[in-house]
Order: structure tokens, then C-alpha cells, then sequence
């Protein structure tokens, strides 16, 4: 009976032991992972944050949890100084280890950019898919899918996502770290597309009223941007007209022409159909009182 008390107790103190030596050893990777950070050493800062990032898992106290935290900050702040192909692997490794990570409301925007960089742009579309279960609000993965469901005409697949992106868009708060100024261009611009790619879906559809809602909100925020405002000031044309023959308007069918005039000043793919239907449509309100 005394041998079986003695050896419990070297168990027990075994146990200890080993406890306190995991202890040790987490304290002491986390503060080769702080170093490696500092020394934006990218490889070291993988390998480290993934070993944190096991140990940490398996501390369930708060100094585990705050641990466990800074592996996300190490592979992000890492990411974001290193070059593309560094940027795209320590993104993947953020990736895999937290797909819903406060890092992403500004990781996939680098993420993205990063992999055309290296020349994987066509992976883009497929991650945004991966990612949007995990952070449905990110207006970067958001962005990707409508343009994506646009490129691919599935109109009602890209009117839902561009209704969700102007709705990300509009109740996002500015990130800690971007300026005031990066903050509200950003948000202007995920604004401005969503709100065209809705107006233009719906005037696909043949839903005017609401169109012409959509593309107005959305052409104040894309000025500049003369690859998008062609197609918004053309449908803004297409849309009135349609709207102001309903109503027997002539006031709206001289907008809509003003609007397509506006829009065969833009070159592209609409300038000459601009010229065309503006043509029409002033001939048309001629005809009414």
C-alpha cells in the first residue's frame, strides 16, 4: 500500500512537472515569436506562430487567449511589410489558422492584391467564396463576388450581393490603424459600385423605379471613375426614358437624354449607343407637350 501512495505521488509530481515545462516553453516561444516580428524575419515568424498558436490552444487561461491573439498579429503585421509571394503565404497561414480573424477586416484587401501580384489572381474569386461564410460583412470579399457574378451575367446573384455590399458598406466603422481620409474613399467606393451594380441588375430586370434609385445614389460616388459612371450614366438614360414614357413625362424623357449625352462623351462600349438613343429620345419628348 505505501509503494502505491509513493507512486502516485511521482505521478502527480510528474505531472506537475511536465505542466510547468509546457508552461516554460510557451512563454519562451512567444518571446522568439515577439523577436522574429521585430525582425521581420518571415519564415521564423510562420514557423513560430504556428507553434504559439498549438501551444496556446492549449492553454485555456487569458494569458493563453492573449497569446493565442498576437500569433493572428504576427503573421498579419508580417504579412503586410514582406513582399507579395510573403504577403500571399503568411495571409494562407492566417488563413488556415483563423478564417474569422479581426485581421481580415483589412487583410483581404492585401490578400487580393497580393495574389495578382504574384500572378494567382484567378485563385481571388475562389477564396472570396471560401471566406464569405466565415467574415460576411467584409465589403473586399463582398466587392470580388459582385464583380465576379457580374463578369458571369447572373444578374440576380449579383444584385443580392451587391445589395449586401452597400449594406457592409454603410454600417462599417473605420479600422483601427486607417486614416479618416483612407477610410471614407473606401467606403465612397464600395458605395458607389454596389449601388451601380444593384441599379444596373435591376434595370436588366426591367425594375426602372428602382433602378433609377440605385444609379442615381450610386453617381455622385464614382466621378472619376469613367469605367464605371459609362455604364451608369447610359442605363440612367435607358432608365428615365423608360420611366418618363410611363408617366408621359417629358421633363424626365429630356433627362434621360441628357443623361445619354452625357455618357457618348465617355469613350468606351456605350458611346456610340449613348449618341444613338440620345437622338431618339429628344426627338421623342418633341413629340409631347
Amino acid at each position: 500500500m505505501k509503494l502505491s501512495v509513493v507512486s502516485f505521488g511521482i505521478l502527480l509530481l510528474a505531472g506537475s512537472i511536465g505542466a510547468n515545462a509546457q508552461e516554460v516553453d510557451l512563454d519562451a516561444t512567444f518571446q522568439n515569436l515577439k523577436q522574429a516580428v521585430e525582425k521581420k524575419d518571415a519564415a521564423a515568424v510562420k514557423k513560430l506562430a504556428g507553434e504559439v498558436h498549438e501551444a496556446a490552444s492549449a492553454d485555456t487561461s487569458d494569458h493563453g487567449k492573449e497569446v493565442d491573439v498576437y500569433t493572428e498579429y504576427a503573421l498579419y503585421a508580417t504579412a503586410v511589410q514582406g513582399d507579395p509571394a510573403t504577403t500571399v503565404d503568411l495571409l494562407a497561414a492566417l488563413e488556415a489558422q483563423n478564417p474569422k480573424s479581426k485581421y481580415w477586416d483589412q487583410g483581404y484587401a492585401r490578400y487580393f492584391v497580393a495574389l495578382h501580384q504574384t500572378g494567382a489572381g484567378a485563385k481571388v474569386p475562389a477564396i472570396a467564396e471560401k471566406a464569405l461564410p466565415n467574415v460576411p460583412d467584409n465589403t473586399d470579399v463582398l466587392k470580388v463576388l459582385t464583380e465576379t457574378a457580374m463578369a458571369k451575367n447572373q444578374t440576380d446573384k449579383a444584385l443580392g450581393l451587391g445589395k449586401r455590399l452597400v449594406a457592409a458598406a454603410s454600417k462599417r466603422t473605420k479600422p483601427e490603424g486607417m486614416s479618416e481620409a483612407d477610410f471614407e474613399k473606401d467606403r465612397n467606393t464600395n458605395l458607389g459600385y454596389g449601388n451601380l451594380i444593384v441599379g444596373l441588375a435591376l434595370a436588366n430586370k426591367a425594375q426602372y423605379f428602382e433602378a433609377n434609385k440605385s444609379l442615381r445614389a450610386a453617381m455622385p460616388l464614382i466621378q472619376g471613375n469613367q469605367a464605371w459612371l459609362g455604364p451608369c450614366l447610359f442605363n440612367l438614360g435607358v432608365v428615365n426614358y423608360q420611366l418618363g414614357k410611363q408617366m408621359m413625362s417629358k421633363a424626365q424623357v429630356l433627362e434621360a437624354a441628357k443623361y445619354s449625352d452625357q455618357a457618348a462623351a465617355i469613350k468606351g462600349p456605350f458611346q456610340q449607343q449613348a449618341y444613338t438613343n440620345a437622338q431618339v429620345m429628344k426627338t421623342e419628348a418633341g413629340k409631347m407637350r
